[in-house]
């Protein structure tokens, strides 16, 4: 089984998405939900996360223990989300040993060029895919 780390700002949007459709595995997957807010985390909830967390430090724990990091390009990327990703879990998320499946937003002036401009819904279910594709081996 996958430990699966999914981690969100703002709002949560990505994360809810994502963690809703990875909570339907089970058998595969444990998914845990950390926010950068309490609101991104209340909705990771909302989506069906179990174990969820709020901040920093969560953050920087729960990254060291999982084997697949999901969420927003911003996750590794020191004062992104509108500064929500505090330098220490850009940091923990970067240098973890687990793989990350990140989603491409081209906000917060941070620019990814040449990726396919997508529906959010389509990159979510594309991610989510790349999970289980993980997790199988």
């Amino acid at each position: 089984m996958k430990k699966v780390l999914v981690v969100d700002g703002q709002g949560g949007k990505i994360g809810r998405g994502l963690v809703a459709q990875l909570v339907k595995y089970p058998e595969l997957l444990e998914v845990t939900a950390v926010g950068t807010n309490s609101m991104a985390t209340s909705n990771m909830i909302k989506g069906g996360a179990a174990r969820a967390a709020t901040g920093e430090n969560s953050i920087v724990v729960m990254a060291a223990r999982a084997d697949i990091i999901a969420g927003p390009l911003g996750i590794i990327i020191a004062d992104a989300l509108l500064g929500e990703i505090t330098p220490a879990a850009a940091c923990a998320v970067s240098s973890s040993a687990a793989v990350r499946v990140l989603i491409p937003m081209n906000k917060c002036e941070n620019i990814v060029v040449g990726v396919q401009d997508m529906p959010l819904s389509a990159m979510i279910d594309a991610a989510v895919e790349e999970i289980l594709r993980l997790a199988r081996g």
